[in-house]
């Protein structure tokens, strides 16, 4: 796997190696060994799927210490556009964000590390989106931003109008009035 360096710290694009013949192709979508090398150790602990249509947007949401979770996320069908942004307070990108168009064909996957909330917006007629997760999901430590919140910059190529989210997420509060329960200069993962 080749890891993809973002303008964030700890934010990495990887992209597989993959094998094409005139059967398909192949690829390891995930070696422990390698991600611990090349990333960061980690242990995943839950792997989830969702299946979304053209204009479902995602986000941004995140889980809260002591639930806080990494992501190890990838589209196996369509397309879609994935976001992180820096909540830890203190960080020199806190509020920036690093946005990855995730395809079926591209095959890359985006690592979010704790400290950050995940979002996405699905840009083809379908998506299904895989992720891992480091932690269990807890509902009582649920957080989330505005993923409609103008002040974070993000172009996520749907047409407002066309937009689709859940109540939950029409809710969450903008960057500007959220207190984040991330700090940076505190570790995020155990020694």
């Amino acid at each position: 796997m080749e890891i993809i360096k973002t303008e964030i710290e700890g934010l990495v694009i990887i992209e597989p190696r993959i094998f094409k013949d005139s059967r398909g192709y192949f690829f390891e979508s995930y070696s422990k060994r390698e991600f611990d090398e090349k990333v960061r150790p980690i242990d995943f602990v839950q792997d989830n799927e969702s299946c979304s249509t053209y204009g479902v947007m995602r986000g941004l949401h995140f889980q809260r210490p002591p639930y806080a979770q990494s992501k190890l996320v990838r589209c196996v069908k369509g397309c879609v556009l994935d976001v992180a942004v820096d909540i830890r307070k203190g960080s020199p990108t806190y509020g920036r964000h690093v946005a990855v168009e995730l395809t079926e064909d591209n095959h890359r996957q985006f690592f979010i590390p704790r400290g950050f909330a995940h979002g996405f917006a699905v840009l083809s007629d379908i998506a299904v989106f895989q992720y891992k997760c480091d932690n269990y999901y807890h509902p009582e430590a649920d957080g989330g931003i505005s993923i409609q919140d103008g002040s974070l910059g993000i172009d996520w190529q749907v047409d407002p109008a066309k937009a689709i989210l859940s109540e939950k997420d029409l809710k969450h509060s903008l960057l500007a009035d959220f207190d984040s329960p991330f700090d940076f200069n505190t570790a995020q993962y155990a020694k």
